[in-house]
């Protein structure tokens, strides 16, 4: 074996803030002073000083509200030179926000800029069907956020036209906070929609922003983050 044999995986010089390496892997260009949050355990590699600070201050205190809702268990990366994260070989999709909010599933955060706004925010229109409601992660403004999918997600557009996007609530990944959201219960569609049985629920979204889905309704994840 020879080191021109992998030269095709050797990686390349950052770009930007974030961005992929191959589909299941991001790359972080770090900077002192521009430190990340990133999930507990997603580290796969780094060049450089880079010093990790699990549970930091600003996780803490939003600890409480995930114990009812969807955990992120999230650690504080700092330093100079090149961070490689991954989440179990899942797809990995990078989001520049230019003063732009979106709403996460904490399952499927990767990492976003430290400096980014957040918090954990319960998502209106699904309390009234599912009993407890949905827990998402709310981030916004300028800055880069890396996310998770189990699988190649679709991005679908929702100010293409005047429908409404429905989705199944295990296969969301993220969305635009702007968009209108309202809760939907169906029978009919239950043999198609989802895997539970009797009914299925469905979030509906309109206006004009965008929504992540991924190729799963596998909700295991969500079951483990519940505890």
């Amino acid at each position: 074996m020879t080191q021109q044999q992998l030269s095709g995986y050797t990686p390349t010089a950052p770009a930007a803030r974030m961005e992929n390496h191959g589909s299941a892997m991001v790359k972080i260009a770090m900077q002192s002073g521009q430190d990340v949050f990133c999930r507990t355990g997603s580290m796969v590699a780094y060049e450089g000083f880079v010093q990790y600070e699990p549970n930091p201050p600003a996780v803490r205190q939003m600890a409480s509200q995930w114990l009812t809702g969807e955990g992120a268990p999230l650690m504080k990366a700092s330093g100079d030179g090149l961070l490689y994260l991954a989440d179990y070989g899942a797809d990995v999709v990078c989001l520049n926000l230019n003063d732009d909010a979106i709403s996460v599933n904490g399952t499927n955060l990767l990492a976003f800029d430290a400096h980014l706004q957040w918090g954990v925010q319960r998502v209106k229109g699904m309390a009234k069907f599912a009993g407890q409601g949905l827990f998402n992660v709310g981030i916004a403004g300028t800055g880069w956020v890396a996310l998770t999918s189990r699988g190649t997600p679709i991005v679908v557009d929702c100010g293409r036209g005047e429908d409404e996007t429905y989705v199944d609530p295990d296969a969301l990944v993220a969305w635009s906070t702007n968009l209108n959201v309202k809760g939907k219960r169906s029978f009919k569609a239950s043999s198609m929609i989802g895997r539970g049985s009797g009914e299925a629920y469905q979030l509906g979204f309109s206006g004009q922003g965008f929504v992540v889905v991924q190729p799963s309704e596998d909700s295991a994840d969500r079951l483990r983050a519940r505890g």
